[in-house]
This record gives C-alpha cells, sequence and structure tokens, in this order.
C-alpha cells in the first residue's frame, strides 16, 4: 500500500474513533441533548426496571423532610405493571438502606444531581415501601437540610431525564 494511501486510511480510522469516544462521552453527560438523554434514559431503564415505561408513571414530589417517589400503572387494572413496579421499588427500598444506589446510577449516570450526597449520606436517610392500589411508593425522610436538598435535586434529575413518563407531584 503506498503512503498516500495508509495515511488516507489512517485518517478515517483517527476519524472514526474519536466519534465513537465522542458518543460514549456524551450518552454519559447531563449535556446530551433532552430528547437523546431521555431515549437514551429509557433504553437503559429496560435493562434495570421490569416494568413497561410506556405503560406506567414516575411521579416525584419534594417534601420538607425529603420526598414521595410513587411508580404506578397508568391503567389501574393492570395487574402484571402493578406486580413488577411493586417488586421492583421493595428491591430498590432495601437497596437503596443499604446505600446501594446503583439501579439509579446505571440509568441516569454516575454523576446524576444529587446521587454522591445520597450515597454518603444513606444511613441518614429512611427509606419506606408501600403500596398503593395502583403500584407503590417509596418515601425518603431525613432531618439533615443538604440531605433534603440531595433528594430534591435526585428527584429533579429524574423527571428531567424521564420525560413524558414521570410528572411532579407538587
Amino acid at each position: 500500500m503506498n503512503r498516500k494511501r495508509r495515511l488516507w486510511m489512517a485518517g478515517i480510522a483517527a476519524g472514526g474513533a474519536g466519534a465513537a469516544l465522542t458518543a460514549v462521552v456524551l450518552i454519559g453527560s447531563p449535556q446530551q441533548d433532552g430528547d437523546d438523554r431521555q431515549e437514551t434514559v429509557a433504553e437503559r431503564g429496560q435493562s434495570v426496571m421490569p416494568f413497561d415505561l410506556e405503560q406506567t408513571t414516575h411521579r416525584f414530589t419534594p417534601t420538607e423532610t425529603g420526598g414521595v417517589q410513587d411508580v404506578v400503572a397508568d391503567q389501574a387494572d393492570d395487574t402484571k405493571q402493578i406486580g413488577l413496579i411493586r417488586t421492583h421499588l421493595q428491591q430498590e427500598a432495601t437497596a437503596f438502606g443499604r446505600g446501594d444506589f446503583g439501579d439509579p446510577a446505571q440509568i441516569h449516570g454516575d454523576s446524576m444531581p444529587g446521587l454522591k450526597g445520597l450515597q454518603e449520606g444513606y444511613e441518614r436517610i429512611e427509606v419506606r415501601y408501600r403500596e398503593r392500589p395502583d403500584g407503590a411508593t417509596l418515601t425518603y425522610a431525613t432531618d439533615e437540610p443538604a440531605l433534603v436538598d440531595a433528594l430534591h435535586d435526585w428527584f429533579q434529575a429524574q423527571l428531567s431525564d424521564h420525560g413524558d413518563h414521570a410528572e411532579s407531584g407538587h
């Protein structure tokens, strides 16, 4: 192969590697365009959340002592989605109580707002699970203002990332 052709092929390879690196960086970046980020989050969510995002809604309600996270089936008689929601939120309540926020990090990224504070202060946050007729609820409570702020930031990030699959409860 002549020198000119080798340089041309090396340029193509370098350009492709640069594009791939850019794609990897953008997927984990909160700066990613809203619609693209929501698509990425929905795709990641399929491997973590057993219920169907298209058939359920996340509701995040900040409170003075933390917040309330409801996950509900869009159809009140959808027993399959309700069962999947309940199983998942029971598991998450247990994991969060151990300081394991790996599922949200896998979906939203390790630099998700509020996540680091929750991981560091998990022992001072009470997480309670409760069933509701159309799904389940996690209630987060703490006496520490910094952890309340972290929970509120965490909720806001999820609201933004889940788009049409989430709503604010206030």
